[in-house]
């Protein structure tokens, strides 16, 4: 019987027989302190599973793992944190030493970053990965890349865009294209299974923000202050709350095995709806100059989603933007 797609996966239960007595991770969350991989983090644990999170903190905070330490106290999780950098060396010893079963990295092409060397490491990052998941037989590697670099400039008639051939935009779409490439390779050469994730405008509690157009206009609201935005305000994208995200990573353990996978809701909203959904009666936004690769309009398929995670978005953007505005206490 398949899974409702309007329902949240239901997590497999750890497996602590593959190390003799001592419990692996599970799962290994690259990116696991920062906005997305810290409610990853929290639900795998809140279903008592191990997990080892590695992240630098160069853009994630321990602060953000508050509730999932609760959480593993609560449930007898086992959490480990280490901060280390994805790309460094050590990162194949800590995945040969804890040997899990899957893989998330969720610390590629963040947000933000525009820097071409600092894109580029996220290759580096996953060939790093892909070669200690080589050695430690680890069956699946999952990754989470940005929709919009990955679909060019799609014209009207093409949104919501469906999954095809990778079309760049920019270096974050040269490298994104590049991560999928290596990770067919290594499944065709290395049988090492992965999902990749192209996720649209990603929003919800714990976003900073400078990382996101919805967490930037509700800080503003928060002020008093009118929210700064590029463009007109006409330009539209496909905006999906951060609880629908971690359910698709958490179906994609067991499915959508060799796909690049949409993540998104196929709706459009312009930022001047936007702003008028989370500003209320606050101050009207101001507008900047576009930036020159801005996109007029954005959305995603979610129909590969639904048929092979199971997968669809259920959180309504004025229900996320309250829950973003006001989230439960740790």
């Amino acid at each position: 019987m398949s899974e409702s797609p309007n329902r949240p996966a239901e997590d497999p239960p750890a497996d602590a027989s593959r190390s003799g007595g001592r419990p692996p991770a599970e799962v290994l969350v690259i990116g696991g302190a920062g906005f997305i991989g810290s409610h990853l983090v929290e639900r795998l644990l809140a279903a008592a599973v191990s997990v080892d999170v590695i992240d630098d903190l160069s853009s994630g905070s321990l602060a953000n793992l508050s509730s999932a330490r609760e959480t593993a106290r609560i449930n007898g999780g086992d959490l480990r944190i280490h901060t280390i950098d994805a790309s460094a060396p050590e990162v194949r010893d800590l995945v040969t030493l804890r040997r899990p079963k899957h893989i998330f990295h969720l610390a590629l092409l963040p947000p933000g970053r525009t820097d071409p060397t600092a894109l580029g490491r996220s290759f580096t990052s996953t060939l790093t990965v892909l070669e200690a998941a080589r050695q430690a037989s680890v069956s699946k590697v999952v990754v989470l890349l940005p929709a919009t670099a990955m679909h060019g400039y799609p014209s009207s008639r093409d949104l919501p865009a469906k999954e095809g051939e990778i079309v760049p935009r920019g270096v974050r779409g040269v490298v994104a294209k590049a991560i999928v490439d290596l990770l067919t390779l290594y499944r065709e050469q290395h049988g090492i299974e992965f999902t990749a994730l192209a996720a649209s405008s990603v929003y919800g509690p714990r976003q900073h923000p400078k990382r996101g157009v919805v967490a930037a206009l509700i800080d503003a609201a928060s002020r008093g202050e009118p929210a700064r935005l590029t463009g007109d305000g006409r330009q539209s994208r496909d905006f999906v709350y951060v609880d629908d995200v971690v359910d698709a990573l958490i179906r994609t353990r067991e499915r959508g095995s060799g796909l690049v996978v949409n993540v998104g809701t196929g709706v459009q909203t312009t930022l001047r709806d936007l702003a008028a959904i989370v500003a209320r009666s606050g101050p009207a936004p101001t507008f900047v100059a576009a930036r020159p690769d801005e996109l007029a309009r954005f959305s995603v398929s979610p129909v590969r989603a639904r048929i092979h995670l199971g997968w669809a978005s259920w959180t309504l953007l004025p229900d996320g933007i309250t829950a973003t505005r006001n989230p439960p206490t740790d």
